[in-house]
């Protein structure tokens, strides 16, 4: 059987590591894309998420069930209250961007760091973390590490100067016992990241790919 993925995006730089992902550990899913780039455009004008937003995140969710995905994936970090309203009593799975990361990255120690390119994102994403540590009975350290001008620099197609923007900034969370790289987009720079850290370096994509096609596909 085809199973067909939803992958909803608020910024385009994030489809390419989401692909790029599915073909290496689910080429046989059916991919489709869903853009509205305009949500971080709002989300960053108005500084929080509004009555307006979560609506707009309902619609997109109930639009890509319409079509038949078996699944669907968030791509972008900023809106995770709304994905959480919008993904309530749906009968598939329906993933937050970086809950399968976050997991992943508990298993590892106590002491982690976030590092992220999109700062609308920081405040919601540290709330998850520690809420699901909480939830797992973990008492952990979170420090997060935010380089607009990386988010800048790939924007204006500059993704080697996006990855060295990150790599400078990653010794800040030296010592943690995982770092990880908040934005999809920010996948690309892992390579970049883990020559100057002596801990694992984790990405979204990948995590995100495995978990869903778990629970899609049992496999």
């Amino acid at each position: 059987m085809t199973h067909r993925i939803a992958l909803i995006h608020a910024v385009r730089v994030a489809i390419e590591p989401v692909a790029d992902a599915l073909i290496r550990h689910w080429p046989g899913a059916e991919r489709m894309n869903l853009l509205d780039d305009s949500l971080s455009l709002d989300r960053n004008r108005d500084g929080e998420l509004t009555p307006a937003m979560f609506r707009r995140f309902v619609a997109l969710t109930e639009y890509a069930l319409a079509v038949g995905a078996h699944g669907i994936l968030y791509t972008c970090s900023a809106f995770g209250p709304a994905i959480d309203a919008a993904r309530a009593g749906k009968a598939v799975p329906i993933l937050k961007p970086n809950e399968a990361m976050f997991r992943d990255a508990l298993a590892r120690g106590r002491r982690f760091g976030l590092l992220a390119t999109f700062g609308p994102s920081v405040p919601s994403m540290e709330q998850e973390f520690l809420d699901l540590a909480r939830a797992a009975g973990r008492e952990v350290e979170l420090r997060s590490v935010c380089v607009p001008e990386a988010m800048a620099a790939l924007n204006a197609g500059d993704g080697t100067g996006h990855d060295a923007l990150l790599a400078r900034a990653a010794p800040q969370l030296a010592g943690s016992d995982a770092v990880m790289l908040a934005q999809f987009s920010t996948a690309r720079a892992q390579g970049a990241v883990s020559a100057v850290l002596d801990c694992p370096v984790l990405t979204s994509p990948e995590a995100a790919v495995l978990s869903l096609r778990r629970s899609v596909a049992g496999a």
